[in-house]
């Protein structure tokens, strides 16, 4: 059965970091694009960051460019999501998704993904 788990997030404060990751089990995740997806309270889940299969591209929302870094471990079949210098704005549930249909790119669309996590909390504040 296909599954994606989030962990890593939690409480930190303005101008700290932490380090998302997305296990992949009951399938490869190198033959998968993966992306990062956010939703805040009263707010429309949005794209924050994608991996394309083989992982020779990547995109970002202009929110998180220069901040966050998605990157793959094929050995582990983990995605992660490094974050850093965050903001109280970047609050929310982050959620990693799959899938197989994208070659070559990846775009950070919601409705473009088959395969979705439960979410882990990440929470910005002072």
């Amino acid at each position: 059965q296909l599954q994606l788990v989030e962990s890593g997030g939690g409480l930190v404060q303005p101008g700290g970091s932490l380090r998302l990751s997305c296990v992949a089990s009951g399938f490869t995740s190198d033959y998968y694009a993966i992306g990062w997806f956010r939703q805040a309270p009263g707010k429309e889940r949005e794209g924050v960051s994608c991996i394309s299969r083989g992982s020779d591209s990547t995109d970002y929302a202009d929110s998180v460019k220069g901040r966050f870094t998605i990157s793959r471990d094929h050995a582990k079949n983990t995605v992660y999501l490094q974050m850093n210098s965050l903001k109280p704005e970047d609050t929310a549930i982050y959620y990693c998704a799959a899938t197989p249909k994208l070659i070559g790119l990846c775009v950070p669309h919601s409705r473009v993904y088959d395969y979705w996590g439960q979410g882990t909390q990440v929470t910005v504040s002072s």
